[in-house]
């Protein structure tokens, strides 16, 4: 499939998906959220690829928001719309993949590029990355999952004063609020979630899925997390992967994971 705003790199079973926006700073606008959407789509289904990698080009910005001239003249009908859509095709969607999703922030992540990142299974920054959720400077809220997500990783208190601010605060100070797992220097940044991909790579992909899938469990309202996690591991007992990874312990060998 031909893309004109991402760029879709595959290489060693690493998925490298590219906003590439640089004169709007990689900002999200219908155009870029459907094509990532199918980007990360045919990643999914594709059986070679076992990790995912999301970054901005160019060293200024992951994605500094969402292009705001698309939204400016909606109603509140349009908006709510436009959030649902949104939440639908790229934010929840990403979540929910069973293939892992590595964010590599580049420079600024705010707004809808923020809410993207931390959809995102989790986030490497560079030294220069500022985050932030500016919406209520505009008279607005996060729509993409913002008010839900960012809580759940920074606390209640962080996120609050993120959203009702709307300031930006620093790669050390998101690594702080464990809102990023590392910060690298930028010309590493790429490397580093490279070398994190190729730890995740060498593991089954079928327990992988299953992990995630609990994972995710445990902050979804009215689910029972514990119940989930172990359905998913009795399924992992049905996997060739199960098998393969048992046997190659015991004859102390590396396990060769088919993804089966």
């Amino acid at each position: 499939m031909t893309f004109k705003t991402i760029i879709s790199q595959f290489n060693e079973g690493i998925t490298t998906i590219t906003i590439n926006r640089p004169s709007k700073l990689n900002a999200l606008n219908k155009e870029t959220i459907k094509e990532l959407h199918y980007a990360f789509k045919i990643a999914e289904e594709d059986h070679e690829t076992l990790v995912i990698i999301v970054t901005g080009s160019g060293d200024k910005a992951f994605v500094a928001g969402a292009d705001i001239s698309e939204f400016a003249n909606f109603n509140e009908e349009k908006g709510a719309k436009l959030a649902a859509k949104g939440q639908e095709l790229l934010f929840d969607f990403i979540q929910n993949l069973s293939t892992p999703v590595i964010a590599a922030v580049n420079g600024f992540a705010l707004g809808g590029g923020l809410e993207m990142a931390i959809a995102c299974h989790f986030r490497v920054a560079s030294e220069n990355a500022k985050m932030g959720l500016p919406e209520v400077s505009l008279g607005v809220i996060p729509g993409y999952g913002g008010t839900q997500r960012l809580p759940q990783l920074v606390g209640k208190g962080r996120a609050m004063e993120m959203i009702l601010t709307g300031g930006m605060i620093n790669a050390e100070q998101a690594l702080a609020y464990g809102l990023v797992n590392h910060v690298v220097a930028s010309d590493n940044l790429l490397s580093f979630c490279d070398g994190i991909a190729n730890k995740i790579k060498k593991n089954s992909p079928k327990a992988i899925a299953e992990a995630i899938r609990a994972i995710n469990a445990g902050f979804k309202t009215g689910v029972n997390g514990y119940k989930k996690e172990i359905k998913a591991f009795g399924r992992c007992f049905a996997t060739e992967d199960f098998k393969e990874g048992t046997s190659a312990f015991l004859e102390k060998r590396k396990a060769n994971f088919t993804g089966k």
